[in-house]
């Protein structure tokens, strides 16, 4: 009987050891926050921002947990250098004085889900919703640790961060915004 005890003990602790939240560590040559913006009505640019980097903290028993990313402003990449470095410069990004953007949400709701949150750019911090639209997590073939992938878009209008140039030549200010993320367990 004592045995039995103890062994129902070791899997109630394993049980929930495993239902525990696990910190994740994104992946940034998987993980690439992409938008697009209108170009004065006539039509979209699309870009996204080539290097990231932060953490998912996911319980997936429980289906919630917390992100938080950062994005190097200075990586943005519409596909043309001379809209990069125009981005990157004073009159819309200004990198030198607000060099990345953040995200940090929580999930709400059952998964696939929503993530509130809230995004810092250009030294304005404002509310962000996005919609989680796959969220899946698998054993990564090589690392042999937990491994998940997500997902998620949400839009917001740019003029509310300070980046309202362009308006007077008749650009929106809607800016639509999609993340896929892939992010490794930490060891």
């Amino acid at each position: 009987m004592k045995h039995l005890t103890l062994l129902a003990t070791a899997l109630l602790a394993a049980t929930t050891a495993q239902a525990a939240p696990v910190t994740y560590e994104i992946d940034p040559t998987h993980t690439y926050p992409s938008f697009e913006a209108d170009h004065m009505g006539l039509s979209f640019w699309r870009g996204k921002l080539n290097k990231n980097a932060g953490t998912v903290v996911y319980d997936k028993a429980a289906g919630t947990g917390s992100v938080d990313v950062q994005m190097d402003l200075a990586s943005i990449d519409f596909g043309l250098e001379a809209m990069n470095a125009w981005a990157r410069g004073e009159k819309f990004f200004n990198v030198e004085k607000n060099p990345s953007a953040t995200f940090k949400g929580r999930f709400e709701g059952p998964l696939p889900g929503k993530l509130v949150g809230e995004m810092t750019l250009n030294g304005k911090t404002r509310p962000l919703t996005l919609t989680i639209h796959h969220i899946k997590c698998i054993p990564h073939p090589l690392h042999k640790r937990d491994f998940c992938g997500a997902d998620a878009s949400g839009s917001f209008n740019r003029e509310d961060w300070g980046l309202g140039i362009g308006k007077e030549w008749g650009f929106k200010m809607d800016v639509n915004l999609r993340i896929q993320v892939e992010a490794v367990a930490k060891e």
